[in-house]
């Protein structure tokens, strides 16, 4: 029962899962499995023991590689079915309806949310635009492809920085598809921003006060968009939406593999850093995400439409409360 969820862990530890979208449908694709092969042991109920078994899990998971927002509020969704099971339901009727559940969040709030978000956001696109993109976003990317199926002539202009180097990933994919791109590290990016008409970034969360947590260098991509006064569009599905406030990204944030951002890919005769750790007075600090102030952004794009970071309480308290009602 365990195994399903040993395997994510594993994933998330090795990289081969990333983006809180990918990583929110592995968890509770494995939290179906497990539920598959859950049996209530004798003299429990099932409603108390599933629920302290699926937080076994979450602890693991955690261990591995810390919970992001969006799979915390898909946590919360999973415990609230659960905790609201009727006594009268068998196990097996009751097992059937959490993995409808499942499937029908995955559907609903993933699947369907990113076609609403790419049909808003794809009206904002006009021909000749040049649009520039940090990282990899899968709400960008499907907002990008479904524009150049319209017919709508724009450029690309993508920005990446290191480690990860995700920016790579997405240039062969949309190139593969005919757009016309251009690469650049973040170290060129107040100089290509001059080009750019409009940026499009994707989002790890949204919280209360408008505050946009996302892959580090987001924030350095808003700022200058806004100093060249480019307008700054988010894509976000609203069950990343957040009622927590933060003001920085060093109060709550995740810290990443220090050797990643310690040695340069493809260069093995640069090796100053060789050795760190073993310097007393040298610590390696590589954040993943980074906190973008609602200053610089101009529109949320989310399946509730297109919102300011002002009006983003609206969404929480509207997201919570059809929750209550399910």
């Amino acid at each position: 029962m365990a195994l399903c969820c040993c395997q994510v862990g594993l994933q998330y530890l090795s990289g081969d899962i990333c983006g809180s979208n990918a990583r929110c449908i592995a968890m509770l694709e494995a939290f179906k499995e497990a539920i598959k092969d859950y049996s209530t042991p004798p003299e429990k109920t099932l409603c108390r023991d599933l629920t302290a078994k699926i937080s076994s899990y979450v602890s693991f998971l955690n261990e591995c590689r810390p919970i992001s927002i969006s799979m915390g509020n898909a946590i919360r969704f999973l415990k609230s079915r659960i905790s609201k099971l009727p006594i009268t339901l068998s196990e097996s009727e009751a097992k059937a309806t959490l993995k409808s559940d499942i499937d029908r969040f995955i559907n609903e709030k993933i699947i369907v949310a990113d076609k609403v978000i790419v049909r808003h956001a794809v009206i904002k696109i006009r021909d000749g635009d040049v649009l520039l993109t940090y990282g990899s976003s899968s709400a960008v990317e499907m907002i990008l492809l479904h524009a150049h199926e319209l017919g709508k002539q724009f450029r690309v202009v993508i920005v990446d920085s290191r480690p990860k180097l995700e920016g790579k990933l997405l240039l062969r994919r949309l190139v593969e598809k005919g757009l016309s791109c251009t690469y650049t590290h973040i170290n060129a990016l107040s100089y290509i921003m001059q080009e750019a008409t409009r940026v499009f970034l994707g989002a790890s969360s949204v919280l209360s006060n408008g505050t946009v947590l996302s892959r580090v260098g987001t924030a350095s991509v808003a700022m200058v968009a806004h100093a060249f006064r480019v307008p700054v569009l988010v894509c976000c599905e609203a069950y990343k939406f957040h009622e927590r406030v933060q003001l920085d990204s060093i109060c709550s944030n995740e810290l990443g593999d220090p050797d990643a951002i310690s040695k340069v890919p493809a260069r093995e005769d640069i090796a100053y850093l060789d050795g760190w750790a073993n310097k007393e007075n040298l610590q390696l600090l590589n954040l993943t995400y980074d906190a973008t102030p609602s200053d610089y952004v101009s529109m949320i794009i989310t399946d509730y439409g297109m919102v300011p970071p002002t009006s983003v309480p609206v969404i929480v308290r509207e997201y919570g409360r059809e929750h209550l009602l399910t």
